[in-house]
């Protein structure tokens, strides 16, 4: 959650199963329950840790988390933080369908797509 704080600013909650009294696996007491980065500008981001107990296999349910945006510097800010060590699926550059589109496989194997919303002309 400290590198996504990083990345998107604002300020960083977690609350482990520990905290919430809800531990299960002694080994696991410290492991987030429940996350979340709120930037100031109203954006939210939440996680958690999947305890032992649940089935989990990273590439059997794949997700992609997006994030939108109208201004392509800010856009280009946040995925110069958020590339840092990550794999590169889709560099973020003009796309058909967006002034900037991209695609990053975090450090953690989170896969994020970030663009630029493209002027609707109805």
């Amino acid at each position: 959650m400290d590198f996504y704080r990083s990345v998107f600013g604002g300020r960083t909650v977690a609350v482990t199963y520990k905290d919430a009294g809800a531990v299960r696996n002694e080994s696991e007491a410290d492991r987030v329950m429940w996350g979340e980065v709120a930037g100031d500008n109203g954006f939210h981001v939440m996680a958690y840790d999947v305890p032992s107990s649940l089935p989990w296999n990273q590439g059997e349910n794949p997700f992609f988390v997006s994030v939108r945006g109208d201004d392509a510097e800010e856009i280009s800010a946040l995925w110069g933080k958020l590339a840092e060590g990550s794999t590169v699926v889709r560099p973020l550059e003009p796309a058909q369908w967006a002034p900037l589109y991209g695609m990053v496989t975090d450090r953690f194997g989170v896969t994020w797509v970030l663009d630029v919303t493209a002027p609707y002309n109805g």
